[in-house]
């Protein structure tokens, strides 16, 4: 989603770039230095490492006049290992000289796309806790399941009372059943799906695992070429022999994987955008056969350094059928960028540029249609598909409407106050992204409703049936400019990043600025405010809602996972998941922020990954899964 820094949300991408490391693998002695940060900013995401690449190192790597210098595409092929060794005893030792190991190490993972040493120890036949047998793979709709990002195509994030197996009443027995530790693991990033009794989840140390359901033995590992953020999608495959079912996830470098359900066993990867950041953090959607596929980028976050040719990514949707793999259509959000000038240096510029699509898309089967979110654009002027819902064709791609929350968003990191170069925008944008999926409902006389919501609050009904014209609109965190502190745009956008959930009467928000709000689905209006931060402290709940009948689930920075009952907001249940684990599989494991995905429930159980932290050090590695005892 902009939902900062890569399916870190770029909602929180300011506050990550106040980090700033160093990368070269070989090449990189002419770079300017950069100021070093503060070590206990680690956490704040490893994505940082790109912002050190695109300031000090694109003058050689990436520049035609530098032959010894790889390309950036390469040394984002490298493995993370490899990457430390040249900034500590390598060739690349004098430019890492200045850097503190806590810097090396997050250049070398975000580059990468994994953290050091979690190749040798993910695999799950190293691990303690294999499942005794593997039965052959049931049919999903026999048993409960949360598959994929919104639990359906239509991105409600609600669990039916028959599919949930909970109710108000059982929500405050809820106890922690088990827990699955990632290996070497930083950021506990990826949404589980449950589909036929197995849990789906990906890692930021590149690998896919198939756990069970009530035990939390692991089925299977799968290495992946960079981290899975990305929730994974589950549906049936034909001509692959004996596989009946895949799932379907993306990575941090843009590959689209398909894999056999039961045993993991790969079936076919396609590299879906050359762009060297280029990256899949969201989940694809699965319809009908096929694969929607959202593609987002990292390019933004600090493109105002002079050696980087700003910009050139674009955001984009593909259509894949999902049992080859082979290409339907795509649909750029922009079009293709063009040579303008050159800045002081010498270096090209190009527009347009960005437009990232950090959220799954949602399918109208009714009206043969898909929609999704769009983000900011990087470069002047920003065109009219950025920040806006878009509407194609299901078939074709082609697009039907656009309906644009904000016009003129045209953002890059580091270009606010002195830090402005030649090639910032001449006014640099809010960064309002739409990273949240667009929820698809139908309201009581049989009229369609599509809702969106943006970064400052703003909650958007639109008609599809309309072209986009808005049906209401309301907002629920109106901005505080008298906020101040290192992350106080985050209090003054205050709204929604990842996205709600919706039953058949009101939508339920987490916001950034804390707390959660409910908003009648027919009207907009604003039914229930809950804070769940204690009083003077300021906690951040724009993580997913999911939500069952009577129940809505969030959770928040400070670890803390809440239940609160839909009809007037009263907290009924929380745990709080920042501390250590023990673990099913043996790995030391802790618990952390949730601030970006949402709890997945099904069959009597609640599963969440916890620490993901964008904006401190409350970072964690486990998975955790509550039952009913």
């Amino acid at each position: 989603m902009s939902p900062v820094l890569a399916f870190m949300s770029p909602y929180f991408r300011r506050a990550a770039l106040v980090m700033v490391g160093s990368f070269g693998s070989f090449a990189c002695a002419g770079a300017a230095h950069a100021q070093a940060p503060n070590p206990s900013a680690r956490s704040a995401g490893t994505e940082s490492g790109f912002a050190v690449f695109q300031q000090r190192c694109m003058g050689c790597h990436g520049n035609s006049n530098v032959e010894r210098a790889p390309s950036p595409a390469a040394i984002r092929e490298m493995s993370p290992e490899r990457i430390y060794e040249a900034l500590t005893t390598g060739v690349m030792k004098g430019q890492g000289a200045d850097l503190t190991d806590d810097q090396k190490r997050m250049t070398a993972t975000f580059m990468s796309g994994r953290p050091l040493g979690s190749l040798k120890q993910g695999d799950a036949k190293d691990m303690p806790n294999a499942c005794t047998s593997n039965p052959p793979f049931a049919d999903p709709s026999a048993s409960p399941a949360w598959n994929g990002w919104g639990v359906d195509v239509t991105n409600t994030r609600f669990q039916t009372a028959k599919a949930a197996g909970l109710t108000p009443a059982l929500v405050p027995q809820l106890k922690l059943k088990w827990a699955f530790g990632y290996p070497n693991g930083l950021s506990a990033f990826g949404q589980p799906s449950v589909v036929s009794g197995r849990v789906f989840v990906g890692t930021d140390i590149g690998y896919i695992y198939s756990l069970d359901v009530k035990t939390g033995c692991v089925y299977w590992s799968y290495q992946t070429k960079g981290s899975v953020r990305n929730a994974v999608s589950v549906g049936p495959v034909q001509g692959r022999g004996n596989t009946k079912y895949g799932i379907f996830f993306g990575d941090a470098h843009a590959n689209v994987y398909a894999l056999d359900a039961r045993d993991g066993h790969e079936l076919w990867i396609d590299k879906v955008d050359d762009h060297f950041v280029a990256r899949i953090t969201a989940a694809p959607t699965y319809y009908g056969g096929r694969l929607f596929v959202p593609v987002s980028s990292s390019e933004e976050f600090t493109a105002s350094t002079l050696d980087y040719p700003c910009c050139t990514s674009r955001g984009s949707v593909l259509a894949l059928d999902a049992s080859t793999g082979a290409r339907i259509w795509k649909r750029y959000v922009v079009g293709e960028p063009q040579p303008t000038r050159k800045n002081s240096k010498g270096v090209q510029l190009y527009a347009p540029a960005g437009g990232s699509v950090w959220n799954s898309p949602t399918v109208d089967a009714k009206r043969h249609a898909l929609y999704f979110g769009t983000g900011d654009a990087e470069t002047e002027p920003a065109p009219s598909t950025t920040d806006a819902v878009m509407a194609v064709d299901i078939d074709t791609g082609k697009v039907r409407w656009v309906f644009q929350a904000q016009a003129g968003d045209a953002f890059l990191g580091g270009c606010n106050g002195p830090s402005k170069t030649e090639n910032c925008p001449s006014e640099n944008g809010p960064d309002l992204d739409i990273g949240n999926s667009p929820i698809l409902r139908t309201l009581p006389g049989g009229k369609s409703v599509l809702v969106a919501a943006t970064k400052d609050g703003r909650v958007i009904a639109l008609d599809p049936d309309k072209k986009g014209a808005v049906v209401w609109h309301t907002n629920v965190a109106p901005s505080d400019p008298n906020v101040t502190g290192p992350n106080a745009f985050l209090a003054r956008l205050g709204g929604i990043v990842w996205g709600g959930a919706s039953d058949e009467r009101a939508l339920y928000y987490g916001l950034s600025r804390g707390g959660m709000v409910a908003v009648q689905l027919a009207t907009g209006e604003k039914l229930w405010y809950t804070p769940l931060a204690k009083a003077g402290t300021r906690v951040n709940n724009s993580a997913a809602t999911s939500a069952l009948p009577g129940v809505a689930f969030v959770g928040g920075s400070d670890g803390k996972l809440h239940a609160l009952s839909t009809d007037d907001g009263r907290v009924i249940w929380e745990y709080d998941t920042s501390r250590s684990f023990d673990t099913v599989n043996k790995v030391p494991a802790r618990g952390g922020a949730i601030s970006s995905i949402g709890p997945t429930i099904a069959g009597g159980m609640v599963f969440i990954g916890s620490g993901y932290a964008v904006t401190g050090s409350n970072s964690g590695n486990v998975l955790l899964a509550f039952g009913v005892e």
